[in-house]
């Protein structure tokens, strides 16, 4: 009953949403007819966020870790400033054909730029300060994602965590196995621990962590 209920609220609030545009609807579309995880996918509601975030914060320097089918960085390029780049970290080589298709397709080619291979290790050696990243990639490395974005922002920049929630396991003791959810409950304690920030954890679909950096 409480599943069915909250599949009610989901519903409701997509319907109180203005809806995807026919970019994202058709990714979302080939994303769930092409991908084994579809649900990796930021969706139109958390979508639509990150694009609000965006444009409110109108950064010139945008870092995505986790680029999936790119639907987040589609969303997250609509804030740039003119001139401005959105550099995208994704770790699985198959998909960089088919991103530089998406993102040619979607006329946002030249505002970002698709980087190959481990986030973390892409980004210590990014010599670009940031206005606001979004991290969703391996939950295993929250952790030092988190550690290595930081120094990357610029002071009043902004930090968007995805999936902090991770289907509710964060509120219970992890199996001993279980690095995925470790590291997401490592982070959290972080974040909350980090003086140089302030935090808010948003209930949103699977849980937004939004940061502001207060000093280096």
């Amino acid at each position: 009953m409480e599943n069915l209920l909250m599949e009610d609220i989901e519903l409701y609030v997509e319907n109180h949403t203005t809806a995807e545009d026919d970019v994202l609807r058709q990714l979302r579309r080939k994303t769930n007819l092409t991908t084994t995880m579809p649900r990796q996918l930021s969706g139109p509601v958390q979508g639509k966020l990150l694009e609000m975030f965006s444009r409110m914060i109108n950064p010139e320097y945008i870092l995505e870790i986790g680029t999936f089918t790119g639907y987040s960085a589609y969303c997250l390029a609509k804030g740039l400033k003119q001139g401005g780049k959105l550099h995208t970290i994704e770790v699985k080589d198959e998909l960089e054909e088919p991103l530089l298709t998406f993102f040619s397709k979607a006329g946002i080619s030249d505002k970002v730029q698709l980087h190959i291979g481990d986030g973390a290790e892409i980004v210590k050696n990014l010599d670009i300060k940031f206005d606001m990243a979004f991290i969703d990639g391996d939950k295993r490395q929250y952790p030092e994602y988190y550690e290595n974005v930081f120094p990357k922002i610029k002071v009043g920049g902004y930090i968007l965590i995805d999936n902090v929630l991770w289907y509710d396991k964060v509120i219970s003791q992890p199996k001993e196995n279980d690095a995925y959810t470790k590291g997401i409950i490592e982070l959290n304690d972080i974040v909350q621990n980090d003086d140089r920030v302030d935090n808010v954890l948003v209930p949103i679909r699977d849980g937004l962590t939004v940061a502001r950096k207060l000093r280096d």
